[in-house]
Parts: C-alpha cells; sequence; structure tokens
C-alpha cells in the first residue's frame, strides 16, 4: 500500500528505471522466466509498501532493490528446498553472440569458459557470489556490501581472494601444459 504522497507515476518510474536489471539478475539466479518474473513482482511490492524508498537518491536505492530482489531468492529456494546454484548458460550465450568469431576461436573460448565455470563453481558461495554482483550486475563494492550485509573492505577481501585464487589455477594449469 503507497503512502501519502507517492503518486503511481514515481512507481512506474521507479519500475522501469530497475526492472530490467532486476530481472536479468533473478533470471541468472533462477533460471526459469516464470519464477525469475514472480519474484519480480514480490520484489517491487515490498519496495512500494516502503514507500519512504521512492524518497531515496539513486545511490542507495539501488542496492536496496537488489538486497530485496536477493532475499527474495533466498526465500525463493529455502521454500522449495533447493540450493540454489549461479547459472552463467545465460552470461555464455549472449557473450557469443556480441563475438563475430571463426569457429575455431568460438569453440576454443567455449573450452575455456566451461572450464572457468568449474573453477568457478568450486569457490565458496560467498565469493561465488560476490563475483556475480560485481561483474554479472556490474555493481561497485559499496552496493554490494549493502546486498549481502557485510562490510565494504570484507566484500573487497572476497572479491580479492576469489580472483586470486581463479588466477592462481589459471597460471598452475598454464605451467602443467608448457611441460
Amino acid at each position: 500500500m503507497q503512502q501519502p504522497g507517492l503518486v503511481p507515476e514515481q512507481s512506474m518510474d521507479l519500475y522501469e528505471r530497475h526492472a530490467p536489471a532486476v530481472l536479468a539478475y533473478l533470471l541468472r539466479q533462477l533460471g526459469s522466466r516464470e519464477d525469475a518474473e514472480d519474484i519480480l513482482l514480490e520484489v517491487f511490492t515490498v519496495v512500494l509498501e516502503k514507500g519512504s524508498a521512492l524518497r531515496q537518491d539513486e545511490r542507495s536505492l539501488r542496492p536496496l532493490i537488489m538486497a530485496i530482489a536477493r532475499n527474495k531468492v533466498v526465500d525463493h529456494y529455502r521454500r522449495s528446498r533447493r540450493f540454489p546454484q549461479v547459472s552463467l548458460v545465460g552470461v555464455e550465450e549472449r557473450i557469443y553472440e556480441r563475438e563475430e568469431r571463426e569457429p575455431e576461436q568460438a569453440t576454443l573460448r567455449q573450452e575455456e569458459y566451461q572450464q572457468l565455470q568449474r573453477y568457478v563453481r568450486n569457490l565458496p558461495e560467498m565469493q561465488r557470489e560476490v563475483l556475480q554482483l560485481r561483474f554479472g550486475e556490474d555493481m561497485r563494492c559499496a552496493e554490494i556490501a549493502q546486498v549481502i550485509s557485510k562490510s565494504e573492505s570484507a566484500v573487497r577481501a572476497l572479491l580479492y581472494r576469489a580472483l586470486k585464487l581463479l588466477r592462481s589455477v589459471y597460471d598452475d594449469e598454464r605451467a602443467e601444459r608448457s611441460f
């Protein structure tokens, strides 16, 4: 229910600005368009019920909306008794659509990408989530900190450790190939 002083135009503007990014996030997290659309509606229902959110500045509004979306995804998996997994299939399709390469190059990139998926799957869950929010959602560390309820320095540390681990795995594999 909207509080006095909030007009429907503000609600629509809020939805139009943020819904595409939230839906993209939900699709990657859930893998099902139907579930993602249902949760998208739940997210914006919560945002609109918190009428004061419409008055916030844009910097604090986006992390608030993403935090609500994240919590709704967690609730979804708790209800269904499944564990969340990051689906990178959609990202893979978008990457190859944008790159016009020869078939050999596309095959090599696909093999490398599958290898990266295996490495990312082996990371701790929190590191995977921080990578997803940073590179999949293009969020800054301060925004990620608000979404996952950690300090900005903790987010930076998680991101640093995840990238360092991925680099070391690649370096180890490259060294093995050279022998």
